[in-house]
């Protein structure tokens, strides 16, 4: 009997110890591939454009000290860390941030620059006394895409984390993390004794490895079992790995928050999330409250429970002043503090929606969507955040100010802006919606709508392009014209309602006349029409029907943009780009986004149709601008409306930046606004608000510029130098020429037939109508 009792506890003892060390090498396998592999998927982050600050920048002192507030930059008397800066009438000094650029990390440097007539005059190394050439402050953070699991967190190595935050994350939570080996067994059954007394759990016993090996390997579950597998883990991990490499996982892993779906990871990401700072800018209150979090994330939640977390805060600074972290003053006067924490604005994915979504586009042409949400890369994009906030607010308001003046229903109206470098194409602003920050339809992108007459620009550019036929001041005749359409006739109209007889070719495009424009467009041939379209940037397909010349075609915003882009080029195309680099998450560079350029049209034709844009803006439909803008601004554009005013349009440009603004209803009714009296308001309002150079156009070698009488269609002979200069490309065909006299004479008799009363009266109407198409 005692031999089989004995035999089968031998059998009983191998089996037992046989499958311990089978669950011990799988709980082994388990540590060592995972903890020595990718730990952690990372979202990937997306960043706007870093500003560039170099002597000579135009920038206004507003502008500076908007992108540092956007950047999440204190403002103090005194610097002492890196995200801190002063101001002194006109003169900044900024403590910038160690930053990781595609191009190489740039060390944190305290700059000082002064502005002088709203440009930088002076920019200087503070330490070195040197003259910067250029000197870059960080992209701001704009978007993340995040793992399936929705956790986000930022990685931080050890030896970037302050050292206070470590020590005092070890008084807290592990006073002899360097000491034991993994779990503390005496710890174990203290907590177990005081938690079976009072009834409920009171006192923990877990290690920091202990800590991170739940949260890292392990379920929430609580059993037996899996507080055995915990405390082999633990053990495992300590063998394997140094106490550095544990704590340094611990700070990345640990849970500190919720936003919505996303998870906060790490302390990191929670200094991110609570403070708006990065972490090694946290002060000793604030390190205290991250630490007290780490006890339970919803229960110390300082947003929610305020007063729970600063007891909880207070509790370990009064700790960290008992033993030396902090002078028992420091400590004493640190829990009369504020919690100091940010306000909550949930980041969801983005505060800009409309652009990330043009992004996202982009990135999936080389990125799959598993590397986007786990592989941690960094993509620096063109967003100007400046420019961005000002076309939101520009939209926004502008919107509410017409429905006011026109006691429209609020929120009738709908509206989308796009914005883009003029010689670059990049983009720079995109709002899809009156309030941007609503991650839904996005019009710019999205929403397809009838152009009306801003598709005019490349009529009259085809027309140009054939020098030996058309230039400015040929010949259109604005006359009654019948059009067989698919067994009806189409006859179209001018917006006045009249025929304006012969004008020429420039003044049909400045006053927007659509009968003449036609005439031009059946000349051409819709065909070669669509062409020039194509060549400009527009990708979709045209129909060829006679009304498209008129703008009966739907394209979004960012199509328009295009075009237009390609007319500011001076006839180079470039197209419309938002990524610059894509780095992975060691920094590495893994893609650059290099800027393309294609001819798509002749410089000279270009250069004279930029010409008569401008003149739109002056005295045609557009000339309205010239009281919306500063004076010096000077652009070129062209006004859009289309049938019972459905949609109101404006595209144009300065020197450095191209615009298109759309204005109409979501349920496509009439809004009661022309071109000129509803998208060219936003348009407006955006241009004059940011920092934008006057349209300076530079005719190519191969334009020559006469004096010549645009109303007669004539040059002035060589004898008579007045009028205005109108350039015509060299070798083409030119006007017939008109002597000073018979000018004189021809403007005489205009003048008596024009001061009529009837053609007074008629004219007055006449110009009232054009300026509001």
């Amino acid at each position: 009997m005692k031999k089989t009792f004995f035999a089968l506890s031998l059998i009983f003892l191998i089996w037992g110890g046989y499958f311990a060390l089978k669950t011990i090498g799988r709980l082994n396998e388990q540590i060592t591939s995972r903890f020595e592999g990718r730990r952690w998927e990372l979202p990937a982050r997306i960043y706007g454009r870093p500003l560039e600050v170099y002597i000579g920048k135009e920038i206004r002192k507003k502008q500076l000290q908007q992108e540092l507030d956007l950047l999440q930059y204190t403002e103090t008397e005194k610097l002492e860390k890196p995200g801190e800066y002063r101001i002194s009438e006109n003169e900044f000094t900024i403590h910038s941030r160690d930053i990781p650029f595609p191009d190489g990390r740039q060390t944190a440097t305290i700059i000082e620059l002064t502005l002088a007539n709203n440009r930088i005059s002076s920019l200087i190394d503070q330490q070195s006394r040197q003259q910067l050439s250029l000197f870059r402050l960080e992209p701001l953070l704009i978007a993340s895409i995040y793992p399936g699991d929705n956790e986000d967190r930022l990685l931080t190595q050890l030896k970037d984390t302050p050292t206070l935050l470590s020590k005092t994350l070890i008084l807290i939570e592990d006073k002899k993390f360097y000491q034991h080996i993994g779990v503390r067994p005496l710890a174990i059954v203290r907590a177990l004794l005081a938690n079976l007394k009072a009834g409920k759990t009171v006192q923990g016993g877990s290690t920091l490895t202990q800590q991170l090996v739940k949260n890292f390997f392990l379920s929430s579950e609580q059993s037996i079992k899996r507080k055995l597998n915990e405390a082999f883990m633990a053990l495992l991990l300590e063998y394997h790995y140094q106490k550095d490499e544990i704590l340094e996982a611990y700070l990345n892993e640990i849970y500190l928050g919720q936003d919505g779906k996303r998870a906060i990871h790490g302390f990191a990401m929670a200094s991110k999330f609570y403070f708006e700072r990065n972490i090694d800018e946290l002060s000793p209150a604030q390190i205290a409250l991250l630490v007290g979090t780490a006890k339970g994330a919803s229960f110390y939640n300082p947003r929610k429970h305020p007063q729970r977390a600063r007891a909880r805060r207070n509790l370990i600074l009064k700790n960290m002043g008992q033993t030396g972290l902090l002078t028992a003053d420091a400590a004493s006067r640190l829990q009369e503090t504020a919690l100091g924490v940010g306000k909550h604005i949930s980041s969801g994915i983005t505060p800009y929606p409309a652009f990330v979504q043009l992004v996202r586009r982009q990135l999936k042409r080389d990125y799959r969507d598993q590397d986007l949400q786990s592989e941690g890369l960094s993509i620096f994009t063109t967003f100007d955040p400046v420019i961005q906030q000002q076309a939101e607010k520009s939209l926004q308001q502008t919107l509410a100010d017409i429905e006011q003046e026109r006691q429209l229903t609020p929120e009738t109206l709908q509206g989308a802006v796009v914005l883009c470098s003029a010689d670059q194409g990049e983009v720079l602003a995109v709002v899809g919606d009156r309030f941007a920050g609503q991650a839904g339809f996005n019009r710019a992108l999205d929403m397809k709508r009838p152009i009306g007459s801003v598709i005019k620009p490349a009529i009259y550019l085809n027309a140009l392009s054939r020098p030996e036929t058309y230039n400015l001041l040929t010949t259109l005749y604005d006359t009654p014209l019948t059009i067989p359409v698919s067994g009806t006739d189409w006859e179209p109209q001018n917006y006045d309602k009249k025929f304006h007889g012969s004008v020429p070719l420039q003044q049909a495009l400045v006053h927007s006349l659509n009968v003449a424009t036609v005439q031009l467009g059946m000349e051409l041939g819709i065909d070669a029409v669509i062409s020039t379209l194509h060549s400009l940037g527009i990708a979709e397909e045209i129909i060829p029907f006679p009304s498209l010349l008129l703008g009966a075609v739907e394209l979004p915003p960012i199509t328009i943009l295009q075009m237009y882009q390609t007319i500011a080029a001076g006839g180079y195309k470039t197209p419309l780009r938002t990524i610059l680099a894509v780095t992975d998450r060691q920094n590495q560079l893994l893609q650059r986004y290099p800027l393309t350029v294609e001819q798509a049209a002749e410089p000279g034709a270009v250069f004279c149709l930029s010409t008569a844009l401008q003149e739109v803006c002056k005295t045609g439909t557009a000339k309205n601008l010239q009281q919306l803008l500063p004076p010096a601004l000077t652009v070129a554009g062209k006004t859009g409306t289309t049938d019972h005013l459905r949609d109101s349009w404006f595209a144009g440009f300065s020197d450095s930046h191209v615009a298109v603004t759309w204005v109409g209803r979501d349920d496509n009714k009439s809004t009661s606004l022309t071109g000129s009296t509803g998208a060219m308001r936003v348009w407006a309002e955006t241009m004059r608000n940011i920092t934008t150079t006057p349209l300076s156009l530079h005719p190519p070698a191969n334009i020559d510029l006469y004096f010549s009488d645009i109303q007669a269609g004539k040059l002035f002979s060589d004898q008579c130098r007045q009028g205005e200069l109108v350039p015509f490309i060299r070798g083409g065909l030119l006007p017939p020429v008109i002597s000073c006299q018979a000018a004189k004479r021809s403007r005489q008799k205009n003048r008596r037939q024009d001061n009529s009363p009837e053609k007074t009266l008629q004219g007055g109407l006449q110009q009232f109508l054009r300026i509001f198409q």
